[in-house]
């Protein structure tokens, strides 16, 4: 038996819209990423992306829902049916590309409210939904994290019921609790989104912290965070959610101003190869 390399992902929608999707994941590929996952899109992009991912040699690990409006799950109105629907047709984008995993958020904003019964039913016949795809529903940790919570707790144990860890979330949403002991206990952890950023910067919680930076460049405790992922016994697919524009008002992921596609993946790769590397799960295969 020989220790497995882990297996290492990248999101393909990172801000070089310049740069056509083709090229994007024929150089992830080429600077050795074994993984992507791709949003949502009009016109067959899921297909189009799972086309290209085959002929690059790459897994497509998990498409990325719509998340805009998910906070009408929890309203009552005609809305909120349109947003379950559309959250369905990514789980049919999923079943038809033989990508196991949907990743989505549970709700969107700053201002609190608390979670409703409507929320939690839609939500539960979007989990029964994708168990009959053969899909998992990997939902994020985000602002309003109270409403995760509130649908762990009714429905951790359903099959289609899983955890994706973002780590600048945890940082810049969720105050560094640990969101993985929190939600990723009992193999329910199927997904990562791994990034950096500078934490909570003011006086209030804002997406503006949310910079998506490649690992190594935050404050991000990388040791701590792999720690944790091999504590929740999580072998899978490491991916890394990273983007090269700053937010409005902000220049932090200015440092990557003048990087083109290759040179910025390839700086990825390396960071990535860097996080994997701190790993202590023993990933075995046979020889």
């Amino acid at each position: 038996m020989d220790r497995k390399k882990r297996l290492l992902g990248i999101g393909v929608d990172f801000n070089m819209p310049e740069v056509p999707v083709e090229e994007r994941i024929k150089t992830i590929a080429k600077v050795g990423f074994d993984a992507i996952f791709c949003g949502t899109g009009n016109g067959g992009y899921v297909k189009k992306v799972a086309t290209l991912a085959k002929e690059n040699g790459l897994i497509l690990q998990s498409v990325h829902a719509p998340f805009k409006h998910v906070d009408r799950m929890w309203k009552e109105g005609n809305e909120g049916e349109d947003v379950l629907a559309e959250l369905c047709l990514g789980i049919d984008e999923c079943a038809e590309n033989s990508v196991g995993i949907l990743v989505s958020h549970v709700w969107i904003g700053f201002v609190p409210v608390e979670p409703t019964e409507l929320g939690a039913e839609r939500f539960l016949r979007l989990f029964n939904y994708a168990a009959s795809r053969g899909v998992t529903v990997a939902l994020e940790n985000t602002e309003g994290e109270n409403h995760l919570e509130y649908i762990r707790d009714r429905f951790s144990s359903h099959p289609a019921f899983g955890f994706c860890i973002d780590t600048g979330h945890e940082m810049c949403y969720n105050r560094s609790e640990d969101m993985i002991g929190k939600y990723g206990a009992g193999g329910k952890l199927v997904a990562t989104h791994l990034n950096d950023n500078l934490g909570i910067t003011g006086d209030t919680i804002t997406w503006l912290d949310d910079y998506h930076l490649l690992p190594f460049d935050g404050k991000a405790d990388w040791k701590n965070i792999v720690s944790r992922l091999d504590s929740a016994g999580f072998d899978g697919i490491l991916t890394f959610e990273l983007k090269t524009m700053s937010t409005p008002g902000r220049t932090a992921n200015s440092i990557y101003n003048g990087l083109d596609c290759e040179s910025y993946l390839r700086l990825a790769y390396e960071r990535a190869e860097k996080v994997a590397s701190l790993s202590c799960l023993q990933i075995k295969e046979s020889v």
